[in-house]
């Protein structure tokens, strides 16, 4: 079966890992490094005036965002007015920081803040380590159903080769041997309520971000970060927000 795909993006197929696109050492370079400038530009702009009460407004279903490791919600933020604009409150939760807690601590986190706000009807829209929050949180964490599906935007599901290089061990965890991660990915049951989106190059996940039994959505765009300000993004975002 194809899943859908954002415009722009190519399709793949649920019950298959599609390989990562072939991509020369000169563009690879080079999108090595705008990813990283982009990053730079979105941590000097959390430095900002913006708050995150500007998107608590709205009568949409409630959104929680999960940025990844290293990361604050500004980076999100191109997601986040999408998803405003398009009539959805948007929370963000602070208590993350800078995400270098293990992925149970930060589930278990993400769960007692949903629980404390009394939000159903959940959109997780997440960004690398925070997509393994989010499924740790459905598949663990969620006995009421608060959450209804997530959005995850270049998560390691499979792990990461670079991982087994990190010199500290909150990077280490993204070893595809690692206890958590590889428990996580035998449970495929909440997958159905996932939709992946992923570039067709990934300067910190070389092996993708497919998900089988998921929606996968492949855009072409090389980076780890700045597919986060990439429209076709937002829309694969704001299709996944759709009511089923």
């Amino acid at each position: 079966m194809t899943d859908p795909v954002a415009p722009g993006g190519e399709p793949t197929s649920a019950g298959r890992v599609v390989p990562p696109v072939r991509v020369g050492v000169a563009r690879r370079a080079w999108w090595a490094v705008l990813d990283w400038t982009y990053a730079t530009v979105w941590q000097v702009r959390s430095l900002g005036t913006t708050t995150a009460d500007d998107y608590l407004t709205g009568d949409g279903p409630p959104v929680v965002v999960v940025p990844g490791v290293y990361e604050t919600w500004h980076f999100m933020r191109p997601l986040m007015d999408a998803l405003h604009d398009a009539g959805h409150p948007v929370h963000v939760l602070a208590s993350l920081r800078h995400n270098l807690r293990p992925v149970p601590v930060s589930a278990a986190e993400v769960m007692a803040s949903i629980e404390e706000l009394d939000l159903r009807g959940v959109l997780l829209v997440t960004h690398s380590k925070g997509g393994l929050i989010g499924k740790y949180a459905m598949a663990e964490l969620d006995p009421e159903g608060r959450i209804d599906r997530m959005v995850a935007v270049s998560t390691p599901f499979g792990g990461s080769a670079y991982a087994n290089l990190a010199p500290v061990a909150h990077l280490r965890v993204f070893r595809a041997a690692d206890p958590v991660l590889a428990a996580l990915a035998l449970e495929r049951d909440v997958n159905a309520r996932i939709t992946s989106v992923y570039g067709v190059f990934d300067t910190l996940i070389p092996g993708g971000s497919e998900l089988v039994g998921a929606t996968n959505v492949r855009v072409p765009v090389g980076g780890h970060f700045r597919i986060l300000g990439d429209g076709r993004t937002r829309d694969a975002v704001l299709a996944a927000a759709q009511p089923r």
